[in-house]
């Protein structure tokens, strides 16, 4: 995606540039080329056989580079001193050796090393062999044509590098932008969710305390007022457990996973529910359930219903048989009990480290509950005890 972007904001990379080894086969292409007119020539001449021998030289070092660029580049130079020792015109096998040297320093290898292995064999077979036949300007072509073969192979390779790192630097710098945005947007929600707790949370608590007073103020027969006041008084706890919702999905942000933060909050009304989807897996469960009539503090229900989920859960991976479950109201309070029966072949859930436990717990205890975890004769046992309003149980 990042290349895209680049593409889409700066200039598009020239086709070898993405491509490099299209320049490399069409080098070849040419060498194979001249090679080929070469040996048609040769053919056509009726040229005797150290001609055709040192030209196949040449084709041979060509063909060699294509895996072993050193060795072939040596090979076809050293032809030039074959071709010219027979008299003839060392021309083709230069243009060989200069295609050769191109791809050579194309794919990365030393130009300076390249370039001067070419010109010594030009330039030695023009000063013995060759006799300085065609004087300094043939000589002259001969290390001049070396250079210029070495020189683009490598400014070319070092522009593809230079496109190449222009183009890590697009990305880099788009990562970064979006890196960036995404730490601003972060830092924007926290700050939001800061205000949110400062503001929200100390008015609606200063509000459940001005309403407290003003239901002890009340006359003894002003019962419907009172009946008024602890409804706004239940429904400011209420507000104060959404905004704490709505506080810990800001503070998730992109951690939220599977819309789990935008889910409704659980209550007591879903454990039918819950019990339900367990019995689709297979697990037996015999239920129990008597909800309260009255209000219930929605922390305490959301704590009696992931209580419950977790113990199923337990019983799912670690029981057999049949698991229990009761939710029931006594005197002002709730009380939670799940049972199961431990399979043999399973370790004691109650005796590990599983965190769900230890998350059961903390849960309970933030909402001012108790809980009671137990496991004897093979029977696992959660029992967990809340006020209906939230109050600490003792």
């Amino acid at each position: 995606m990042a290349k895209a972007h680049n593409r889409q904001d700066g200039p598009v990379a020239p086709l070898w540039v993405r491509r490099p080894e299209a320049l490399h086969r069409a080098a070849y292409a040419v060498a194979a080329l001249v090679f080929t007119v070469q040996i048609a020539a040769v053919v056509l001449r009726g040229s005797d056989w150290p001609t055709a021998l040192s030209v196949l030289l040449a084709g041979s070092g060509v063909a060699l580079s294509w895996k072993q660029p050193w060795a072939g580049l040596v090979v076809v130079s050293a032809a030039s001193f074959a071709v010219t020792a027979v008299g003839h015109d060392p021309l083709s096998v230069w243009m060989m050796a200069v295609l050769v040297l191109f791809s050579v320093t194309l794919r990365g290898k030393q130009p300076l090393v390249g370039t001067g292995v070419v010109a010594a064999f030009f330039l030695g077979a023009f000063m013995t062999v060759g006799g300085f036949r065609g004087g300094a300007v043939v000589g002259a072509a001969a290390l001049f044509s070396a250079m210029a073969g070495g020189a683009t192979g490598a400014a070319l390779r070092i522009h593809r590098e230079h496109w190449w790192t222009l183009e890590e630097r697009a990305e880099s710098a788009i990562a970064t932008r979006e890196i960036e945005a995404t730490r601003r947007v972060t830092e924007e929600r926290l700050r939001i969710a800061r205000d949110l707790h400062d503001v929200i949370g100390h008015q609606v608590a200063m509000l459940s305390m001005h309403l407290g007073a003003a239901e002890i103020g009340l006359p003894e027969d002003a019962e419907d007022s009172r009946q008024a006041l602890v409804s706004a008084r239940s429904s400011a706890r209420t507000v104060v457990v959404e905004t704490q919702r709505i506080l810990a999905l800001l503070r998730l942000g992109d951690e939220v996973r599977d819309g789990e933060a935008l889910r409704p909050t659980p209550a007591l009304s879903g454990l039918e529910g819950l019990i339900a989807s367990f019995e689709s897996v297979g697990l037996d469960v015999r239920a129990a359930i008597e909800l309260p009539d009255g209000f219930v503090e929605p922390s305490v229900g959301v704590t009696v219903y992931r209580v419950v989920q977790e113990a199923l859960t337990n019983a799912y991976r670690h029981g057999e048989g049949t698991a229990t479950v009761e939710v029931r109201e006594c005197d002002g309070r709730i009380r939670v009990t799940v049972e199961n029966r431990v399979a043999p072949s399973s370790h004691d859930p109650g005796s590990g480290g599983g965190l769900g436990l230890v998350g059961m717990r903390e849960r309970v205890e933030s909402s001012n509950g108790r809980l009671t975890i137990d496991s004897h004769d093979g029977l696992f046992r959660v029992r967990a005890e809340f006020s209906l309003l939230g109050a600490v149980v003792r």
